[in-house]
């Protein structure tokens, strides 16, 4: 199967992505950045290519959303539940917008947008219950 995900989002401006990601914690792959892009490094093998809009529109043939469209929803796994609010804490210090969060007990998440109103989900789910699927959800 697949060995690594670029999740390619258009944005407005590169250096407000740079600094903002940045504030949070990530590390910008400069291989593969310059004035059109950045490369966000979110984990081994998984990175967001944040691409301004007229660069974005060059990889496809459809009109890309329009600022505030929400077409997708990033959920990335965090360690611990402290780590989600770490990683949202630092998100909306650095001026991202809160939004939901959820406590399931066995499955906690927050999430954020992006300066660019991109909505990223931070969640922890208790390994003995990832391990079970719904039945180990259940406790």
């Amino acid at each position: 199967m697949h060995k690594m995900i670029f999740v390619n989002l258009p944005i407005a401006d590169v250096q407000r992505s740079r600094d903002f990601f940045t504030a949070v914690g990530y590390t910008i792959n400069e291989q593969f950045s310059d004035e059109n892009a950045i490369a966000v490094e979110l984990g081994e093998n998984i990175a967001a290519m944040l691409l301004t809009t007229d660069f974005f529109g060059t990889f496809h043939e459809a009109t890309t959303a329009a600022p505030g469209v929400k077409e997708t929803l990033i959920a990335l796994s965090a360690e611990s539940r402290e780590e989600v609010d770490e990683i949202v804490n630092r998100a909306v210090a650095a001026g991202g917008k809160e939004g939901r969060s959820e406590d399931h007990g066995f499955m906690y998440g927050r999430s954020f947008d992006d300066p660019d109103g991109h909505c990223w989900e931070i969640m922890w789910m208790d390994p003995a219950a990832a391990a079970g699927g719904p039945e180990g959800a259940q406790g």
